[in-house]
């Protein structure tokens, strides 16, 4: 096997650079910023929470903490590779790096399925709520609405896609620092009109005991897929190391503050077998029993905000990571082709799986679409492998061979790398004991196995060749 560094600067015959430079530069630090901030307050937080408390109870306050805390690792260990290495490919440029063609192949294309696939979830989330305000209209007209929107925002220009994510981000970070506020001073019981519940809700903390907790530690890993995206929009930045590093370095706070803080608030105000947490979603249940008006519909349209923006950011990610591979000669080359420095055929495909899962859902519910939601269960915790084991092996060739790049350094390696390892490892077991996410995992499985042997396969025929 070559060397790491024969690796760093002849992985698929283009460097890092020279991936980059047919992409146009047009995103702006604030664009970036806006992005790292925003891009934290995910749908999955909205969304998905209610399930985790219900499971959980107060509890959940603890998985949200404890996911986070591998979180940052993860976070902290792409980083440093990432501003080190700046490439659209991010962590599957990194893992070809670090084991060769076949590991990027195999991390590159699982993202991409994973990312295609949550585009069409997202507009399936966001045609529910928009329907929900206008009855009578078919849920499959705004997801094509909403496709085309994004499909076209993403064609025209890098900075496009910028501009959306600067305000999306801007408004789901003011409205869930308003919530805070609100909660926080309804827990303190100085906000106008309302009684401090104090600690009355917090006093079955695990109301079904540590089974309960693990069902909310699984929910609350998953809620934080997406984070990567920042690494990918970085090379199209102006400075594609300062804006890593400036991610990065505020990920701890940023994910203490809007997960971690938000479950206490909730949990504090609310009870958690409360019926509403799950029916109409935690934050609109706190809203609720604060009695602020209009407040449900409120939260609703940020809600939608957050499922359009999750829909953009993956249109724009999977377009990157698409081109990335086949830059590095993973697929069929019609995908790199770049026009006024955007790889409009990658988009225009990615948006198009994406819509094919949106007709799956309706065409073969029963079979192929759950078949395909299982496979991409768990494939956020393979990327997060490979960023950890590709992080082991770069950090090292770095030190000896250009330590002046090492801009963002994991913290106590290789200890915690190797503690984030252990932490993943971890949530595989449990999932391998919870019978609805053992079928993910070994869903995700297989297919990860298939691209690591076509990956095998091609890096031995081009060897050859």
């Amino acid at each position: 096997m070559p060397s790491s560094s024969t690796r760093a600067s002849t992985a698929a015959g283009t460097t890092p650079a020279a991936e980059a430079a047919p992409l146009s530069h047009g995103l702006k630090q604030r664009h970036l910023s806006m992005i790292a901030l925003g891009g934290v307050i995910g749908a999955g937080l909205f969304v998905g929470s209610g399930a985790g408390i219900a499971a959980a109870g107060p509890s959940i306050v603890v998985a949200y903490a404890l996911s986070g805390l591998l979180v940052m690792l993860v976070m902290r260990m792409l980083g440093e590779m990432s501003a080190a290495y700046p490439s659209s490919g991010s962590f599957s440029a990194h893992a070809e790096r670090a084991f060769g063609p076949w590991a990027g192949f195999t991390a590159g294309w699982s993202f991409w399925v994973l990312l295609c696939t949550a585009v069409g979830l997202e507009g399936m989330g966001a045609a529910k709520i928009v329907t929900g305000w206008l009855p009578g209209t078919p849920q499959w007209m705004w997801v094509a609405l909403f496709m085309v929107v994004f499909c076209g925002t993403n064609l025209a220009a890098v900075k496009n896609f910028g501009e959306f994510e600067f305000w999306f981000a801007a408004l789901k970070v003011g409205a869930i620092t308003l919530f805070l506020v609100l909660g926080v001073l309804a827990v303190a019981g100085v906000l106008p009109g309302t009684d401090s519940p104090g600690a009355s809700h917090l006093s079955d903390f695990l109301p079904h005991g540590g089974q309960g907790l693990i069902v909310g530690l699984l929910a609350s890993v998953f809620a934080y897929g997406g984070l990567e995206t920042v690494t990918i929009a970085a090379a199209e930045s102006q400075d594609p190391v300062r804006g890593v590093a400036s991610a990065v370095r505020t990920a701890m706070w940023r994910i203490a503050l809007f997960y971690v803080g938000s479950m206490a608030v909730i949990v504090t105000l609310v009870p958690w077998n409360a019926p509403e947490v799950v029916e109409k979603g935690p934050y609109i249940a706190a809203l609720d029993r604060l009695g602020i008006p209009g407040a449900g519909q409120l939260m609703n349209v940020v809600v939608l905000v957050a499922l359009l923006s999750a829909m953009n950011a993956n249109i724009y990610g999977s377009s990157r990571i698409a081109y990335s591979l086949v830059q590095r000669g993973m697929g069929p080359r019609a995908l790199a082709r770049v026009f006024g420095g955007v790889p409009r055929i990658a988009v225009l495909v990615s948006s198009v799986f994406g819509f094919l899962c949106v007709l799956l859902s309706y065409w073969r519910p029963d079979d192929v679409f759950p078949w395909l939601l299982n496979m991409i269960g768990a494939v956020i915790l393979v990327v997060w492998i490979f960023i950890a084991v590709s992080q082991l092996r770069l950090r090292r060739a770095l030190e000896r061979e250009a330590p002046q790049k090492l801009v963002v350094r994991m913290w106590a390696f290789p200890v915690l790398t190797w503690v984030a390892l252990a932490g993943m490892a971890a949530v595989f077991v449990l999932m391998a004991r919870e019978p609805d996410t053992r079928v993910q995992l070994y869903s995700t499985g297989g297919m990860t196995l298939f691209l690591a042997a076509a990956g095998y396969l091609w890096q031995r025929t081009r060897a050859r060749n």
